[in-house]
């Protein structure tokens, strides 16, 4: 049942909750400045298809799920910047070094198993001063809400696939060895803290 669960409808309902139209804003200030060759870590359902900026040339998605992807062809067909469909897992990259212009993640590296392994491959496939774009949700800054994120945060695995309420999202890329260029750390309005805990931003590797 967890397979079929995970295979088949966990990628329709991290769809629907990341596709919340409530986060468009911040998925265009995330896609702000990409241009060139693109790596997307996470790439689900293609949300941010829409946001690319007309300067992106090309974009590689890292998609492990084939029931996303196949959902995802719609949005891709539509689009007017190529895509095609990279590696299977973020933490073990088959592209080549040195062969993206920026990288772009949006609520992917909650769930990622090894964050710091991702971190590392996409730090290795960047250009030398190529940046990555991110979105996330992860460990609040006030301490009432991190407690209630730590005791709820079992469940919320359970139910989503292994999305992490906890992960500091600026320690992970500083302890990746990113330079944080741009940080925005911000509740989400209307929408529950312990879950709503964004940082938006940019980051560079040298």
């Amino acid at each position: 049942m967890a397979g079929w669960y995970e295979k088949h409808v966990l990628p329709r309902l991290v769809a629907r909750s990341c596709g919340n139209t409530m986060l468009a804003p911040y998925r265009d200030r995330a896609c702000a400045g990409l241009a060139g060759k693109i790596l997307e870590l996470g790439f689900g359902l293609g949300t941010n298809i829409g946001h690319y900026p007309a300067a992106v040339t090309g974009v590689v998605a890292i998609e492990p799920s084939d029931t996303a992807w196949r959902l995802s062809a719609p949005a891709r067909t539509a689009s007017a910047i190529g895509i095609e469909r990279g590696s299977l897992d973020g933490q073990i990259l088959a592209e080549a070094d040195d062969s993206f212009d920026a990288a772009l993640s949006t609520f992917t590296l909650c769930t990622v198993e090894n964050p710091a392994a991702a971190l590392a491959e996409i730090a290795r496939v960047l250009k030398p001063g190529g940046t990555l774009h991110f979105l996330e949700h992860g460990l609040a800054p006030e301490a009432k809400v991190q407690r209630f994120q730590r005791r709820v945060e079992p469940v919320q695995k359970a139910l989503t696939g292994g999305c992490h309420l906890t992960r500091s999202v600026e320690g992970m890329l500083r302890d990746a060895g990113f330079s944080i260029t741009a940080l925005d750390s911000f509740y989400l309005p209307g929408a529950p803290r312990f879950e709503s805990a964004l940082s938006l931003g940019t980051a560079t590797w040298s």
